[in-house]
């Protein structure tokens, strides 16, 4: 009843008969239709839509509910966007910058066994980018490698082309990554028009 609300811009009332012409929503369609053994009733056209729901079908549970982590995961850091107002670069390009300036800070001002723990936190840094380009059949090592190169002595951080292993600017491509605070990160890639 409160996401019909939200949907349709009405007000909830207890009884019939406190019901004013006020209170009623609106939406340019409702309909029920069957998909497989049940049925469900559609809103569709609404002037304020504050609310919606995702049908989700799968094949078992465990399908489904890592259908919903997605979805959930997905819309929480669009939703971080918006609070946050800022994104940084994707394409690896903030992995494989924080991977280097954390080495720096090993290198230059830490002593003794914290050294260790630094750099291997700054290769698993890594795992993202050797992904990324991994998955578009580039040779991961030599991206990276691409990437460093381009990104000494440049003011913009760049990420890896997964077309041709090269480095790139993905703010210029519209790549970003969106971190949600639930311990996990999001690569979002849209090209903006």
């Amino acid at each position: 009843m409160e996401r019909l609300i939200l949907a349709c811009g009405g007000n909830q009332v207890n009884s019939v008969d406190d019901l004013t012409l006020q209170d009623l929503g609106f939406a340019d369609e409702v309909y029920e239709q069957s998909l497989g053994d049940d049925k469900y009733t559609f809103v569709e056209g609404v002037k304020d839509p504050f609310s919606c729901t995702i049908l989700i079908k799968g094949q078992n549970e465990h399908s489904i509910a890592q259908i919903k982590d997605a979805i959930r995961d997905g819309t929480r850091a669009v939703k971080n966007v918006f609070d946050d107002q800022c994104v940084i670069p994707g394409a690896g390009a903030f992995e494989i910058y924080t991977r280097d300036k954390l080495l720096e800070y090993a290198k230059n001002e830490v002593n003794g066994k914290c050294i260790v723990g630094i750099e291997a936190f700054a290769e698993s840094l890594l795992i993202i980018p050797k992904c990324l380009s991994d998955n578009a059949g580039q040779d991961s090592k030599e991206a990276i490698i691409n990437v460093e190169k381009a990104n000494r002595g440049s003011q913009t951080l760049n990420g890896i082309d997964i077309t041709n292993g090269k480095a790139m600017n993905p703010l210029l491509h519209g790549i970003y990554v969106m971190i949600i605070y639930n311990n996990r990160i999001t690569i979002v890639s849209k090209r903006l028009s």
